[in-house]
């Protein structure tokens, strides 16, 4: 008895096909590109970069509120119910200063927008949320 021998044939996947599809994708992708436009706004940007230089004598009314809903002006405890009281009389004293309302993370609205319904109440003109970093 004869045994066969397997003839074994070496093939060889031809990439040549492959390249040109990758080839044909990356020129369709930059002349897509190319056309593609882009949407934005227009900004115009201020003329100066510096900070306005406030005027020293021009002192802004802050209202700190801690982390437990107590409420400090000009570095006093306040109680809520008369925190009107306090921003009344800081504003007759500056007409033109604004208040600050500078509030704890941890804080609740509700003092909150007591304290910035009381400010609006008075009248002052500006009422400014002081932002941490």
């Amino acid at each position: 008895m004869r045994r066969s021998k397997q003839v074994q044939s070496e093939e060889k996947i031809n990439l040549t096909p492959m390249l040109d599809v990758v080839f044909i994708m990356l020129i369709f992708f930059i002349v897509t590109a190319t056309f593609v436009k882009e949407i934005g706004l227009d900004v115009n940007q201020p003329e100066d970069d510096k900070p306005k230089v406030q005027d020293p004598n021009k002192r802004a009314i802050v209202v700190q509120i801690t982390s437990r809903d107590r409420i400090f002006i000009a570095a006093r405890d306040v109680d809520v119910a008369s925190v009107r009281a306090n921003i009344e009389r800081l504003h007759a004293e500056d007409p033109e200063a604004p208040v600050i309302i500078n509030p704890h993370p941890d804080s609740t609205a509700d003092v909150f927008v007591q304290v910035w319904d009381a400010a609006k109440l008075v009248g002052v003109p500006r009422v400014q949320l002081a932002s941490r970093n």
